[in-house]
């Protein structure tokens, strides 16, 4: 008896102990930081046995319908709801048995309004340089082998100069190498750092010019998204993720880009190991928008002047800070028929209010039987169509699972706007 309960015991410490483990490690991926919206009633779900600390401020009003006075101590075992007041800072302390384990922040910010569109586009970005996809070989005129990017240039590497000659397009830079004399001296931007690196060229075989054997891109081209435009700020982002070079998959560096009206014209279904796209034919003759911004988080520019005044009149939606956003039914806009954006139910099923990977903050799975039919599921060139939940926009779609089309990734609205310059200039300012 005595020893079964003795291994009773134990078991019941591992349990504990485990739990114990597991929440601190949760509280360790907790972020620091949580945005809130002024004069919003926001719902915090920990769920851990653990207790959080809200001291007094201007910021925030109520705490589980409770007015905030000096300082307030609640339980996280249940959800917690917080009224806000005026925009700035709240401090919330979570810890257990009277042990403060982390300080959480919590900023107040303006509601800020976009129109979502959910259209789909054509998208041309042109590199800051070229960059290399890759070195090679070939065949000299004195019947050699040569390779003299060999060990020299690497895949993603963005040549941006010449002889002190800047590049911006790749027949710029055979026109220069062919005419060299000597060795060239190429300025090269290689993981954030510019260097200087040393090629001799040779004749090649084939055409008599001057080679460095290396192959280059200048600029890339596909179909996405239009998620949202910004009336206050003529800003739209779009996508959800960076375009990465399809050889390299590495980050885009922009010179310039442009977006295009696109129509879907055909849809080659999603199924299981096998991701599905939208083809569209897309009208180079016009100009939506430029692009100004190609980071992790989407792309980001201002719309024509002309496209701006179309947009002006279509519905305006508050965004919905990461705290607001609930597991459950949502919908999306999308284009995936000719020039037609309709609203098709989804389900929300996970959030990860602090993801390692911003473009993965929720997992999401298409429910409607109408898009089911059509797509399959999520597909290429769905990325960046805008999730909506309680009148408000959350995020845009971002990957699709590859096993299960039906299911992918979105990333938050806040995380996009905290992309766009003149709206992360706009909180910086309130912030401060």
């Amino acid at each position: 008896m005595r020893r079964n309960l003795k291994i009773i015991a134990i078991l019941l410490f591992c349990v504990i102990s485990g739990y114990a483990v597991g929440s601190f490690a949760y509280l360790l991926r907790f972020p620091q930081e949580i945005r809130l919206t002024e004069f919003t009633t926001h719902r915090l779900n920990v769920s851990l046995p653990l207790s959080a600390t809200f001291h007094e401020t201007a910021a925030v009003s109520k705490v589980n319908d409770t007015p905030l006075s000096e300082s307030m101590n609640v339980r996280l075992g249940r959800p917690v709801t917080i009224q806000t007041d005026s925009y700035g800072t709240a401090e919330m302390t979570i810890g257990a048995f009277g042990v403060p384990f982390r300080r959480i922040t919590l900023d107040v910010v303006p509601e800020v309004e976009v129109i979502p569109l959910g259209v789909a586009i054509g998208v041309r970005i042109n590199t800051d340089g070229v960059m290399v996809l890759g070195t090679g070989s070939f065949q000299g005129v004195d019947g050699e082998t040569h390779r003299p990017a060999h060990n020299v240039l690497r895949a993603g590497d963005l040549i941006l100069e010449t002889n002190g000659t800047a590049i911006k397009y790749k027949e710029d830079l055979s026109e220069y190498v062919a005419k060299s004399e000597g060795d060239v001296i190429l300025l090269v931007r290689r993981d954030n750092e510019e260097i200087h690196v040393t090629i001799t060229p040779q004749v090649a075989a084939a055409d008599d010019t001057r080679r460095i054997g290396a192959w280059v891109r200048d600029s890339t081209k596909g179909i996405g998204t239009l998620t949202f435009y910004n009336p206050a700020t003529s800003e739209f982002g779009a996508l959800g993720h960076g375009i990465l070079d399809v050889d390299t998959k590495m980050l885009l560096s922009v010179r310039s880009g442009t977006i295009m009206p696109s129509t879907v014209t055909s849809v080659q279904r999603g199924a299981r190991g096998m991701p599905g796209e939208l083809e569209g034919q897309v009208d180079t003759s016009t100009t939506l928008g430029t692009i100004t911004t190609n980071c992790p988080n989407g792309i980001f520019g201002e719309l024509e002047p002309q496209v701006s005044r179309q947009f002006q009149d279509l519905p305006r939606m508050p965004i919905a800070q990461r705290a607001q956003i609930q597991e459950g039914p949502a919908t999306i806009l999308t284009n995936v028929s000719g020039s037609q954006v309709k609203e098709y139910e989804i389900e929300i099923e996970t959030i990860h209010q602090n993801p390692t990977d911003e473009t993965k903050g929720m997992v999401i799975r298409i429910t409607d039987p109408d898009l089911l039919e059509i797509t399959g599921g999520i597909v290429q060139g769905m990325s960046g169509s805008p999730i909506l939940q309680d009148g408000r926009i959350i995020g845009a779609i971002t990957h699709v699972f590859v096993q299960d089309p039906t299911k992918g990734y979105g990333i938050f609205i806040e995380s996009m706007l905290h992309h766009c310059p003149s709206t992360a200039a706009y909180f910086a300012v309130v912030a401060a």
